[in-house]
């Protein structure tokens, strides 16, 4: 059992908190915002993710994890904290360290008047290689020798909005740097109860690893849309392209569906800031520059489709289910398809919305996805949220004045719209072709 305090109680903070106070550990969240203190310490989060709650629930009613919107309360005893912040994009693409230096000084003059040994701080945020040592800087301001300032260690988390408890628990791997053994171990040992490789690196290395993972994630999303608009104009099925394709291990099927493009709060900071990181250093990467102009254009690339499928979109009524950047979450940043709605409303389109996590907070957002499909012209799915996959589409067509579904995610069967007389379009999928080409199937 070590003694937790987590500084940054946004998405990933707060279940970190939560999954170290599940692993034992006595957890004490930080956050400057009274309001998440209190929701948190009310059992509540100001964002939603499957099984948090009951996490959330279990550590508070156990007495191993509590929230305060003090440095000196939540770092009292702390043997270990965790810096857990946001990291947005400035306007060059450079990650904003802004609240990782407030974060650390905050840190750094509380642990100064406080006595018994030096914490251990381990960086979780998102941030520029050569953080770690920005952050060294920071407490060396506070501490008069190297003796007496904590040490840094980096710990890049790996949390999927949707899945992040899941991932916390059952991680692919646990990538630590450090500049000494004995501090990657203790960081280690609170992993103990996990079934994970435990990958102990430099403290730049380990911050690269974060970044190089997202960029090459990206690099796939961008790769395979690229492909599947070829398919299109060649007439060319792509998930049975993808299926033998995806067969090669070398390859595999993971982040290899095509759609309308990536988004979030991760995968679009973090290429930028790897091209700033290269600009900075000199370098130009032209791989990672033509992954971002190859997703921005996807955004086009849905308009021009949903236009040609209706001829003019003026004074067109498209209903629209999904608008965060994926489905079972409630997250807006970055998302495609507000890019995409912002494009068919330019073209003097009307639109109807229907998201599940946003049902019903403006006047445009309908309660109901049929409700929302009432007299469309055209139906386009951008987000995979789960109901949209079993939805009754015999109901859809008897509420739709036109026939056309564009489906933006791959998320639909041809044969399930189209068994109810509706028009099918999705991505790469323009054939008219959705049958696997060989019997065990392509999704």
């Amino acid at each position: 059992m070590t003694n937790v305090a987590v500084v940054g109680c946004g998405h990933v903070g707060a279940v970190t908190a939560a999954g170290l106070a599940r692993l034992g550990h006595v957890v004490c969240g930080v956050d400057t915002s009274e309001e998440v203190v209190a929701l948190l310490n009310a059992g509540d989060a100001a964002f939603s993710e499957p099984d948090f709650k009951p996490l959330l629930s279990e550590g508070l009613t156990s007495g191993r994890l509590g929230f305060t919107a003090s440095y000196a309360e939540g770092l009292a005893r702390a043997e270990i904290v965790f810096l857990c912040v946001n990291t947005p994009s400035t306007f060059t693409g450079a990650a904003d360290l802004r609240f990782v230096r407030a974060a650390a000084t905050g840190i750094a003059g509380t642990l100064r008047n406080r006595a018994g040994p030096p914490a251990l701080i381990v960086n979780k945020s998102t941030a520029p290689i050569g953080t770690g040592e920005t952050i060294e800087i920071i407490l060396s301001r506070y501490f008069e020798t190297a003796v007496d300032s904590p040490a840094i260690c980096a710990n890049p988390e790996f949390l999927r909005e949707g899945s992040a408890v899941h991932d916390f628990f059952h991680p692919e791997r646990i990538v630590i740097g450090a500049a000494r053994d004995e501090d990657a171990q203790r960081v280690a040992d609170l992993y103990e109860a996990l079934d994970a490789p435990i990958v102990t690196t430099d403290l730049r290395s380990a911050e690269m690893i974060k970044y190089v993972s997202n960029a090459f994630l990206a690099t796939r999303v961008s790769f395979v849309n690229e492909i599947a608009r070829l398919c299109e104009s060649l007439d060319v099925e792509v998930d049975g392209v993808l299926e033998g394709v995806g067969l090669d291990s070398r390859i595999g099927k993971a982040y290899f569906r095509p759609g309308i493009g990536y988004g979030g709060s991760c995968l679009p900071k973090d290429v930028a800031a790897l091209c700033h990181t290269g600009e900075i250093a000199g370098l130009t990467m032209r791989v990672l520059q033509a992954v971002q102009e190859a997703n921005v254009s996807q955004r086009t690339h849905a308009l021009n489709c949903i236009r040609r499928l209706l001829g003019t979109l003026d004074g067109k009524t498209i209903a629209v289910w999904g608008i965060t950047f994926k489905g079972s979450t409630e997250d807006l940043r970055e998302s495609p398809a507000l890019d995409i709605i912002a494009l068919l409303r330019n073209e003097g389109a009307s639109l109807r919305i229907y998201d599940p996590a946003l049902a019903g907070t403006a006047p445009e957002f309908y309660d109901d996805p049929l409700v929302a499909t009432e007299d469309a012209d055209a139906l386009a799915v951008l987000s995979d949220w789960p109901q949209f996959a079993t939805a009754d589409f015999a109901a859809v067509r008897d509420r739709m004045a036109g026939r056309v579904v564009y489906d933006g995610r791959n998320h639909l069967t041809r044969a399930q719209v189209e068994m109810a007389g509706l028009l099918y379009y999705g991505v790469g999928r323009s054939s008219g072709r959705d049958t696997p080409l060989h019997s065990g199937g392509a999704r």
